[in-house]
């Protein structure tokens, strides 16, 4: 609990009634809105319109969002372990507006190189004119981001759980006129900033207002409710390592049928072996060389997940992939149906609509025919499959696009405005392909995970699936840069280029194809050896 002044009693016992005025739903919402309004500004500002670095920005964009998705599985750790939601999310909030203003920091043109002679007038967008110390407060800024990004991931949620308890107050006129307010405020900023042409002005806005989110916050710092950290089942995973190593040349003593105990991962159970030159109380009082039987069963489920967990990441790959480079290469083909122009959001929808309907209509048909428990690994099979089928079509379309590129020359065109005539619903029967990949991956992983995780794990399960497509992500930056250096090796050209159209995407698809392939075969191999759990009697709850 954050130290406060000696009217902090007094406070306390006014807390029901200054609650709703400290972190009444509108304020949490109000809250919730300033942080995340400018991630999604700094990705659009950041929209790439040079082609000559289209392709390394959005490798590095999809990389910070990603990285954030990896971030919460250690600060969940922190949290539970030491610092508690409060102090994290005070750490965050302060490391979120230190970061935007960083970023509005590098983009005033006294710091850029025009004071050098390099480039004639500041242009951000121009690589000339960006100088050495915009680049480091840049990069700065984004770590910072990142770091608050991933803290409020971690513990928002819980912590306004916290606020809400014996709380039975109904929804107030004034508040609900709040919320409307902050539905309403992304909106008209996402299409009133961009037209401010200063970029400067730009950051400077969701800066401002994200210092401002952060100071209200902090505000009501003495009357927030706040448990201390308990510990977390990540510790308890190390105990039960550390305990049983230091047994390593003891014997296990017979199974004893009448305690739940599995075969598997049988080297872990020394962990729980007494030993006999100690008494009782020296056991118990070193946590680190003796554990529950419960506790080496955790650890034990944890391990097993590992091989598993790993098996998911190509899914997020395929994922990351599609959401990067379809959409771009859509850009360039021709968006008209007869006279009607179609916008390119219209991808997004369909998208969208198998994500959400496609596995619900699996886990119900999946359901007539095998058991529950092993519908999530089944549906994780089927998206596998639609993964090797996206990267088919993809491969096959980018095949004729880049053939049509060839013989319009556009490949040597430096009219970046005309379109390839080539309809970009082309790419339809992919971005359907890579809704149904990620609906019912996510879906499934996100079963399995409640399914097969421990109790004491509970707080982790959607971060264990973030986690998933955050390392698909990197994943996918890794493979980008491993194929490139591969195939532009013993004197070829690499396979990406400045352009989409002087790169030959169709090459890195058909890489995919057999990567998702191999995966798939070593999927099949890891969930036949392993052993499942049957599912709560409650059905899981889907995020």
């Amino acid at each position: 609990m954050p130290h406060c002044s000696r009217w902090e009693t007094v406070k306390r016992k006014r807390m029901k009634r200054v609650k709703s005025t400290s972190i009444s739903p509108s304020g949490r919402l109000i809250y919730k809105e300033l942080r995340n309004f400018p991630l999604r500004f700094v990705q659009y500002s950041f929209n790439p319109t040079c082609p000559s670095r289209k392709l390394r920005v959005l490798e590095n964009m999809g990389s910070f969002v990603r990285i954030t998705a990896i971030m919460p599985i250690g600060m969940t750790f922190l949290v539970d372990a030491f610092m508690g939601d409060y102090w994290m999310l005070l750490h965050s909030s302060l490391a979120f507006s230190f970061g935007m203003g960083s970023l509005t920091m590098s983009t005033p043109p006294v710091l850029s190189d025009v004071a050098a002679g390099n480039c004639g007038a500041y242009k951000p967008l121009n690589p000339d004119c960006i100088g050495n110390t915009q680049k480091a407060i840049f990069y700065t800024a984004l770590a910072l981001v990142a770091i608050g990004i991933s803290g409020h991931i971690t513990s928002l949620e819980s912590f306004l759980k916290q606020q809400q308890e014996d709380n039975s107050e109904q929804l107030r006129p004034w508040q609900a006129a709040g919320g409307l307010g902050v539905i309403l405020l992304p909106i008209v900023a996402c299409i009133a900033l961009p037209n401010i042409k200063p970029w400067f002005v730009q950051f400077l806005i969701p800066a401002v207002c994200t210092g401002v989110a952060t100071f209200l916050f902090t505000t009501g710092s003495c009357v927030y409710r706040n448990s201390a950290p308990q510990g977390s089942p990540f510790t308890t995973v190390c105990r039960v390592f550390v305990a049983s190593a230091s047994k390593m040349f003891h014997h296990l003593p017979p199974n004893d049928n009448q305690v739940p105990h599995t075969r598997s991962l049988r080297c872990l159970d020394k962990a729980a072996i007494v030993v006999e030159t100690q008494n009782q109380e020296q056991n118990e009082k070193n946590r680190w060389t003796l554990c529950s039987l419960a506790e080496v069963e955790d650890t034990k489920s944890v391990v097993r997940m590992i091989p598993m967990w790993m098996t998911f990441i190509m899914c997020g790959v395929v994922i990351s992939i599609g959401n990067t480079y379809f959409i771009e290469q859509a850009k360039d083909m021709n968006q008209k149906v007869g006279k009607w122009k179609i916008p390119l959001p219209i991808f997004k929808l369909f998208y969208d609509l198998v994500k959400d309907y496609f596995p619900n209509l699996y886990v119900k048909v999946t359901k007539l025919v095998i058991r529950e428990k092993y519908i999530p690994p089944c549906g994780i099979t089927a998206a596998m499959l639609f993964s090797i089928l996206c990267c088919i079509t993809a491969a096959e379309v980018e095949t004729r696009r880049l053939d049509v590129v060839k013989r319009h020359g556009f490949d040597n065109s430096n009219d970046n405005n005309e379109k390839i005539p080539m309809s970009m619903f082309w790419l339809l029967p992919q971005f359907l392909l890579l809704g149904a990949v990620e609906g019912i991956s996510k879906d499934c992983i996100d079963r399995f995970f409640t399914n097969q995780a421990p109790t004491s794990m509970k707080r982790y399960l959607q971060l264990f699936s973030y986690g998933v497509m955050g390392a698909g992500t990197v994943g996918s930056v890794l493979s980008v840069y491993v194929v490139g250096k591969v195939s532009g090796s013993v004197g070829k050209r690499s396979w990406f280029q400045d352009t989409l159209d002087k790169s030959q995407l169709d090459n890195y698809y058909w890489t995919l194809t057999v990567l998702s392939s191999a995966n798939l075969i070593l999927y099949i191999l890891v969930a036949m050896f392993y052993t499942y759990k049957d599912p709560p009697s409650e059905e899981p709850t889907q995020p």
